[in-house]
């Protein structure tokens, strides 16, 4: 018998078939022996519903209250999953993140996991049920509801997998694995079969919307080995898991495009020790991620910093920036958006020489103009016009010899 945790999103439980069709893949791992734990996002553009809703009433809504309303769609879909394999002679019940014993800090719509206890989960097993468990969602110790942000099922299925020392956890979605690229965008994209930990979650920081990145990063924490797979078919997915020698053959494992940034340029500043440190600290205080970062050489005593954010935190980025230069006497800040981040990840980069240049060659011979650079030891990421980034991708996936044979 295997403990197996199960993740399914949004999409794979869009309406009542869908559900029912997920229902019936759960029960057929329980008929072979197995427990299952079932993690649910809520159905496919009901959060986005529900934030837009919130917004035609106040365009910057208490995050609190944000909480409240986003922990309905997943409750929603738990309940509806719970009931379908009822009525297929499955014992089944349902948990809120809360009842699950997940409990974060008292950070709303974006909250961290401190601690998860699993709640009576091992006894409901025992027992012979099905637990499904709302994802996305825990509870402070204030006792008030919150939010994992955007993915956070993910992150709430692997959590589980490690609190309840599970076998296996599979992350069911849309896709059946992770590719080199996105099809949609690069249709020569092929299937990765395993991939590292390190590459997974570069690939997933960098906009590939398979993972959600902090997942990534809780799993390789707590050795949670797990599989990206289809909740449409049976194929076999994309095994995600500690590096292995043979990875660091491939010079490139996967290419990303991340179009959710934005561009926040703070010019007029003070060319001074301690600018850049104020700005960053009130940019922390308001729990804005921030992704590159570029400082220009100070002249006549100003100096111009660069950023760039994604679109959900842009507009506290810049109350943050303003507030803070207003505390250090000058400074001006702006955003823009029409970018877009595109990025090359492999561990083969740590001992072959070159891909940097070949990157910027091919950007440079299709007249792609790169505004910002940043890399790490197994990623290189350029910023560059968001109406070139699908070209972008294609050309690279390309020349890096990405392409499906």
């Amino acid at each position: 018998m295997a403990l197996i945790i199960q993740k399914f999103g949004g999409t794979s439980v869009g309406d009542v078939d869908r559900i029912k069709n997920v229902a019936r893949r759960i029960k057929s791992y329980v008929d072979a022996g197995n427990q299952v734990v079932a993690v649910l996002s809520a159905r496919a553009g009901v959060t986005n519903e529900l934030i837009a809703r919130a917004k035609q009433i106040n365009p910057h809504p208490d995050e609190r209250e944000m909480d409240m309303l986003m922990t309905v769609g997943e409750q929603e879909t738990i309940a509806l999953m719970a009931i379908a394999l009822q009525s297929i002679g499955q014992p089944a019940v349902s948990r809120t993140g809360a009842q699950a014993g997940i409990v974060t800090d008292f950070e709303h719509t974006r909250a961290r996991i401190v601690e998860i206890s699993g709640g009576d989960i091992p006894l409901l097993l025992s027992q012979g049920k099905v637990v499904i468990v709302a994802g996305f969602q825990g509870i402070n110790k204030h006792g008030q509801a919150t939010t994992l942000g955007r993915g956070g099922s993910d992150l709430s299925a692997i959590a589980l997998a490690a609190a309840l020392k599970a076998d296996i956890c599979q992350i069911f979605t849309d896709v059946d694995g992770v590719y080199t690229a996105d099809p949609r965008v690069v249709p020569a994209a092929r299937k990765i079969h395993e991939i590292s930990y390190d590459e997974m979650l570069e690939l997933a920081s960098s906009g590939s919307k398979v993972m959600q990145s902090r997942s990534v990063e809780f799993a390789q924490k707590y050795n949670v080995t797990f599989e990206v797979r289809s909740s449409m078919n049976d194929n076999p997915g994309t095994l995600v898991k500690a590096e292995v020698p043979s990875m660091e053959d491939v010079v490139v494992s996967g290419i990303a495009v991340d179009k959710n940034q934005v561009k926040v340029v703070v010019s007029n500043l003070p060319d001074s020790p301690g600018v850049a440190a104020a700005i960053f600290e009130e940019i922390g205080a308001a729990k804005v991620v921030v992704d590159m970062i570029i400082q220009n050489v100070g002249r006549e005593g100003r100096a111009n910093l660069t950023f760039t954010t994604s679109n959900e935190d842009a507009h506290r980025a810049t109350v943050a920036v303003d507030q803070a230069c207003k505390k250090i006497g000058g400074g001006n800040v702006q955003q823009s958006g029409g970018i877009a981040k595109l990025s090359i990840v492999g561990v083969g980069m740590r001992s072959h020489s070159g891909v940097a240049a070949k990157l910027f060659k091919t950007l440079a011979d299709a007249s792609i103009n790169i505004d910002m650079i940043s890399t790490s030891e197994i990623k290189i990421s350029v910023v560059i016009d968001l109406d070139k980034a699908d070209r972008a991708a294609r050309l690279v996936h390309s020349v890096f010899g990405l392409d499906a044979k």
